[in-house]
């Protein structure tokens, strides 16, 4: 790898897939992002992978890839099958599965949430609470701010994505689901 901050290329382990069946305790690694980060032995700053990278959990029949291009998605009938460009997005896939939602949906909710904010940040998913309220977070001022939204609104934005069948019709293979595919639908 080389480091971000001091230039210089050190040698670091990589791990490029994670089938979490096989590997259950990466998974925790792979949702709290230590797995994607190492220490440069030159100057002690934690240096981000940027390298291709998959998640498998055949148990929940789901596939992330982490990768600049497009991939095939040949072969994995019956799978959720989503491309995402960063560890960011990666995670918040892997958080949002792992809570049991959509992330079709979630990108809708974000869309609606930020209307009704009125501001122009980066969303995330950060968890579902027990009563199903759900938070999102986003950096403002140096912090990151707490959102919590109804599980009635997931349940809205639910039922209009059922209805848009071309929007339904646009997730195949391995799809990159974000604001920027959900725009394409949202006049």
């Amino acid at each position: 790898m080389r480091c971000n901050y001091c230039g210089k290329e050190f040698d670091a382990k990589e791990i490029r897939s994670v089938n979490v069946q096989v590997n259950p305790e990466l998974k925790a690694a792979v949702k709290d992002g230590t797995l994607f980060v190492h220490e440069c032995p030159h100057c002690g700053k934690a240096v981000l992978s940027t390298e291709a990278f998959l998640y498998h959990d055949p148990q929940e029949h789901l596939l992330i890839a982490l990768s600049a291009t497009e991939l095939s998605a040949e072969g994995l009938e019956g799978y959720t099958c989503r491309r995402v460009a960063t560890v960011g997005e990666l995670i918040e896939k892997v958080n949002i599965f792992d809570a049991g939602l959509d992330d079709v949906i979630m990108e809708l909710c974000k869309y609606v949430t930020l209307q009704e904010l009125g501001k122009n940040v980066p969303l995330k998913f950060y968890r579902i609470g027990p009563d199903g309220e759900i938070t999102l977070a986003y950096p403002e001022k140096g912090e990151m701010q707490m959102l919590a939204i109804g599980h009635n609104v997931y349940s809205d934005c639910a039922a209009i994505i059922q209805r848009n069948q071309p929007l339904r019709d646009s997730i195949r293979g391995l799809a990159k689901i974000d604001q920027d595919w959900l725009s394409r639908f949202i006049a």
